[in-house]
């Protein structure tokens, strides 16, 4: 189906009212539509390609208003998820023994508390780390983790990590998140706040040496690659040299919000070639309205009452650059508030457009949970159900349904395995 831009649909709706064309839903009707939408949800099975891993006990700014994390086993059963892919995510660090040793700590600290939960009988979660066992599991009634890695700094220097981590049951890996590392070229360059100097948009032009050799070592291994968080050249580069699909785990279509961390129609054409996924997220900093001229004053004022470089508009992630937590905080909730009130369906005006641009083959699902991601109508797992009823009411098949929410995925991680060089 073709993209359609919300205010233009709503413009469509009320004229057909108008002209007699279209009545709304009665009770009875909207009762049955959503007796069908259930059923729908039911059957096919829902994969969430990207949420971080909160650890119990630590103070977070990111979990529900619970206290819990966003993918909780109990959110995940009230909104019928059956599975996630979690991340051993750690953001800038300095690059430095120490700084790397560090990083390693973090994701092994994330790994253990995804074991706990695994470990717990009654959340019924399995870890799975091959496509075969992930269907089955699902077959099986229980929920599926899937382990991946965000930040090749968690890696150090030395490419055997990536070996290390594949063994530990890792079967995604993204090179970066905010600031270039020795592997690649982030989208969001980063402030140094104790020397007053950001990182040049480029430091290896994509791919370092040992970007490309990861790339192909993950290749090898059969692990599927996200191109989510590098920059353009780098996203571009590990697609022209990788020999398996890949994917961008939650990145938005950058057509509509012109920020750094979505796609652009070239590398979403370049991912689809290649037989990837780019899979939506609903983060209100990756679906706002970008071309508002208020927001872009707006963000500066606050950028430049928080005492950072008012010139670097990304809403979010350069709150790395404020040292002070509660100035941090204000910032935070003041940006959020600024960008209005954004709820699924924009979200799903970026399915929408993705779907229109490259086909229904080539979209996914993956929320960034437990990292500032939330909208209304889909702030955590337990309201998943109403992405499916949002994609039937815009007319998508139960199949195309199915494809959005994670068959895409499967699709891309069998095509992984099959091209695995080493048994």
């Amino acid at each position: 189906m073709q993209a359609m831009n919300l205010k233009t649909a709503m413009q469509v709706l009320f004229v057909l009212v108008v002209a007699g064309f279209y009545v709304p839903a009665t009770a009875n009707e909207e009762s049955d539509f959503i007796e069908h939408a259930r059923a729908v949800h039911a059957r096919v099975f829902t994969l969430d390609a990207h949420a971080d891993i909160e650890i119990p006990g630590k103070p977070s700014m990111y979990v529900g208003a619970d206290g819990l994390s966003k993918v909780s086993p109990e959110k995940m059963d009230q909104g019928g998820l059956n599975a996630v892919v979690m991340a051993l995510a750690v953001g800038p660090m300095p690059r430095t023994a120490d700084g790397y040793a560090a990083a390693k700590t973090i994701a092994e600290e994330k790994l253990m508390a995804v074991k706990t939960l695994i470990a717990k009988d009654s959340n019924g979660i399995r870890l799975v780390t091959d496509s075969d066992q992930f269907l089955a599991t699902i077959a099986d009634g229980d929920k599926a983790i899937i382990l991946s890695l965000q930040n090749a700094l968690i890696l150090g220097t030395e490419l055997t990590t990536v070996d290390y981590f594949f063994d530990l049951g890792v079967r995604m890996f993204a090179l970066t998140h905010m600031g270039h590392n020795d592997f690649a070229d982030s989208s969001r360059p980063l402030f140094n706040a104790a020397t007053g100097v950001r990182e040049p948009s480029a430091e290896h032009g994509g791919l370092s040496s040992k970007g490309v050799a990861a790339v192909q070592r993950l290749n090898a291994l059969g692990a599927v690659i996200d191109i989510s968080q590098l920059s353009t050249e780098a996203a571009l580069q590990v697609i022209d040299n990788s020999a398996a699909p890949v994917v961008a785990s939650h990145s938005n279509a950058r057509a509509l919000t012109d920020v750094s961390r979505n796609l652009n129609d070239v590398e979403i054409k370049r991912l689809v070639a290649g037989g990837g996924v780019i899979h939506v997220a609903p983060f209100a900093g990756y679906l706002f309205d970008s071309q508002d001229p208020g927001i872009d004053t707006a963000l500066r004022s606050l950028r430049r009452e928080a005492g950072i470089d008012e010139d670097y508009l990304y809403p979010f992630e350069l709150y790395w650059e404020i040292d002070d937590p509660a100035v941090k905080t204000t910032f935070l909730r003041s940006a959020r508030d600024l960008l209005g009130p954004i709820s699924l369906a924009t979200m799903l005006n970026h399915i929408d457009y993705v779907v229109g641009l490259v086909g229904i083959d080539h979209v996914g699902i993956g929320t960034d949970f437990n990292h500032g991601s939330g909208i209304s109508g889909y702030i955590d797992a337990s309201e998943s159900f109403n992405v499916t009823a949002g994609l039937l009411r815009r007319g998508y098949s139960e199949a195309e349904v199915q494809k959005i929410w994670g068959g895409n995925f499967l699709r891309v991680w069998k095509a992984v395995e099959e091209r695995r060089s080493i048994p």
